[in-house]
């Protein structure tokens, strides 16, 4: 379940707004990159009641799964806000069509451990981001 909780922009901090423009082009969509290969990208998102995973920019096709149920917080680029529910095992697809792409941060806001696994598809429509340490665009 997803509620929209704010839109333009409401409540964001200048120092969120700032992160959304510094990791514009973040590729790292998890905390842990558990394994790459030609083909996929394995993250592992671990978040303790109240941590946020930075703003990050996906490109490419994925899906996520719930390990743990929960809820969070989200932002998103177009500065929507919400507020969402999880169950355990519950997954979810995203595609990307050529150039299009989610920029968006991640916060726990429930009482216990929110945890995610994320498998991008390296091959796609989109080239898939530099994992360098910088967060800044592409050469």
């Amino acid at each position: 379940m997803s509620e929209i909780t704010g839109s333009g922009f409401e409540g964001w901090s200048p120092a969120l707004r700032a992160e959304f423009e510094a990791c514009a082009f973040n590729g790292h969509v998890g905390q842990r990159l558990l394994t790459e290969t030609g083909r996929v990208r394995v993250w592992e998102i671990r978040l303790a009641p109240g941590e946020r995973l930075p703003a990050h920019r996906h490109v490419l096709d994925y899906f996520w799964t719930a390990v743990t149920p929960g809820r969070s917080r989200q932002h998103t680029a177009d500065g929507v806000t919400r507020e969402v529910t999880y169950a355990q095992g519950e997954t979810r697809h995203l595609t990307f069509g050529p150039g299009e792409f989610l920029l968006h941060d991640l916060e726990n806001i429930g009482p216990a451990p929110l945890v995610f696994t994320t498998v991008e598809f390296m091959r796609g429509p989109n080239t898939p981001l530099p994992l360098a340490p910088s967060a800044g665009p592409p050469a």
